[in-house]
């Protein structure tokens, strides 16, 4: 066995595994029980596509897929800190309306 034949089929493993990773994170964003999921299933599909893009690019030998893979872990991590600033904004607002409330 050769070792380019190698790096074929490990990387073909990889796109596989990675693409069922992709659907399994995006069954969650669609059916995640809360607010906190999906934003941790976004965080994870960002991180799959990365790995997906370094797959590509060690299977094509092109590198410069490697930029677009820093280009998504850059993105990806601006996503989650701007959902979790709002999942925080957002508790804070409903603690303030309820104790705006009067008790009866």
């Amino acid at each position: 066995m050769t070792a380019t034949l190698f790096i074929e089929w490990a990387t073909l493993f990889s796109l596989v595994l990675l693409g069922l990773a992709l659907l399994v994170s995006l069954v969650r964003i669609v059916i995640g029980p809360s607010l906190s999921d999906r934003v941790l299933a976004l965080d994870l599909l960002a991180v799959v596509a990365m790995g997906f893009v370094g797959a590509i690019a060690v299977r094509t030998g092109l590198w410069l897929y490697l930029d677009i893979a820093i280009a998504l872990a850059l993105l990806g991590f601006l996503a989650t800190v701007a959902l979790a600033r709002y999942i925080l904004l957002r508790g804070a607002r409903q603690e303030v309306a309820t104790e705006e409330r009067p008790n009866a």
